[in-house]
């Protein structure tokens, strides 16, 4: 194996950052691929993957590429709750009962669902794969990318190596689900006069098509400066931030590793929690106010589009071949199963706008929150039903629970307690619905 120098790192660096651009570029120009609403970091990837080692290998990617997703998601949790308001979980409650709820279903059913196919799947047909096969379902398609990372890194050190290819796999099948599947539904479902604000596919504002935001069409900027640049520059700032967050991370996760050996405590759960130690010790001196969440935001938004290229590109396609039978099964049923959660549970959940708020969760449970809100853009250009309003306030209910589903899942099968995963899950799932059921908050009149 090649040494990893740091020349090695701008390599890899220069040439996903090229292919970010391109892909930008073939968004902005190709007229079949806007009408897809592919991302660029989706674009890059696919490109990467063409030309990198397991296509023509015509990149000179290192050795420590595909690596690098395992780094890049605890830049993304651990930026989620610094410069984060503060908010209490009952009045959060209280305002978002529907979407926490819908949120809770999303995760718990299809991450359920699948490994409940993966373990029949291992039982029945495939008893040579991992009989944690079935989590890549939900690390891939409601997770995305950088769940997928996270889950990949998790089997990894419990020896299963194949786990990273086939979940991201699974994240970029997710987004073409996601996409194809969205534009398809928000057609008919147009025709039908299920949407509130758009009746013709025809309307959508030219942004969306290509990406790019013209002068004088709204746009808006990326952050607010905290600190003077006569200190330090604003950027520097926040970058300082996450990245002294991870770093600590990293050394709090190798130190418990060394202690308890046996136990593979992922990094990004770790950064999570130091960001949120740091956020709270910022904001007991009263220094909080000098963190700008828009900007932590782009830095994690950032490390996400870097993921999600470097995710794709990396790709270990004959491992996806090994796996391909399996795999194709269980992503048939995750589409099945993400239309069920769409056409079933959407409109008793929401009693408005439901179908706004129903195809954001579809491009969630298949792609990612990003292709969700897309969709959303799609039907609900000005956001006038408060669906992201609404997901933004629910998430802080709904981090602990993915936390623990990402974190434990893997060590759960890992240990051989494999029908424990899906059993809890989806008795969550039917204790929620039976909740909205017993107090009459399940089913509206849509006639």
């Amino acid at each position: 194996m090649e040494d990893f120098t740091i020349w090695a790192l701008l390599t890899d660096i220069a040439i996903i950052s090229a292919l970010l651009l391109v892909g930008t570029a073939i968004r902005a120009k190709v007229k079949w691929v806007q009408s897809l609403f592919l991302p660029a970091s989706m674009i890059a990837g696919f490109i990467g993957l063409a030309l990198g080692p397991s296509g023509v290998n015509i990149l000179p990617f290192s050795s420590q590429f595909a690596a690098y997703p395992g780094l890049l998601i605890a830049f993304i949790f651990g930026a989620v709750p610094i410069g984060a308001a503060k908010v209490r979980f009952g009045e959060v409650f209280q305002r978002v009962r529907e979407m926490l709820s819908y949120s809770i279903l999303i995760t718990v059913i299809m991450w359920g669902g699948g490994a409940v196919v993966g373990l029949l799947l291992v039982g029945l047909f495939f008893t040579d794969i991992n009989v944690g096969f079935g989590l890549v379902l939900g690390a891939g398609f409601v997770g995305g990318h950088g769940t997928a990372a996270a889950v990949g890194e998790a089997y990894a050190k419990y020896g299963w190596d194949d786990a990273m290819s086939l979940a991201m796999t699974s994240a970029t099948i997710g987004i073409l689900v996601a996409v194809i599947g969205g534009i398809i539904i928000i057609k008919r479902n147009t025709e039908k006069g299920n949407t509130q604000f758009i009746s013709s596919f025809k309307e959508l504002p030219n942004e969306l098509r290509t990406g790019l935001i013209k002068e004088g069409d709204g746009r808006r900027p990326i952050g607010v400066e905290t600190v003077s640049s006569n200190s330090i520059d604003p950027l520097v700032y926040h970058v300082a931030i996450i990245s002294m967050v991870v770093g600590g991370a990293y050394w709090l996760t190798d130190t418990l590793e060394s202690i308890f050996p046996m136990v593979a405590i992922p990094l990004f759960s770790v950064a999570f929690i130091v960001g949120l130690i740091f956020q709270n010790i910022m904001r007991l001196f009263k220094a909080d106010k000098y963190i700008d969440q828009p900007t932590m935001d782009k830095i994690g938004g950032s490390a996400t589009d870097f993921l999600v290229a470097i995710g794709i590109a990396s790709i270990n396609l004959t491992v996806v071949m090994d796996y391909a039978v399996p795999l194709i099964i269980l992503f048939i049923f995750g589409i099945l199963w993400a239309y069920v959660i769409f056409k079933f549970i959407g409109p008793n959940m929401f009693e408005h706008f439901w179908f706004e708020k129903a195809i954001f969760g579809w491009g969630w449970s298949t792609g990612t929150v990003a292709m969700g809100l897309a969709l959303l853009r799609i039907v609900d250009p000005n956001l006038k039903s408060r669906t992201m309003e609404d997901y933004a306030m629910a998430y802080v209910g709904l981090v602990p629970l993915e936390l623990v589903i990402i974190t434990f899942a893997p060590m759960v099968f890992a240990l051989g307690f494999a029908w424990t995963v899906p059993t809890v899950l989806l008795a969550i799932a039917a204790i929620v619905i039976g909740l909205h059921v017993h107090f009459k908050l399940w089913g509206f009149d849509r006639s």
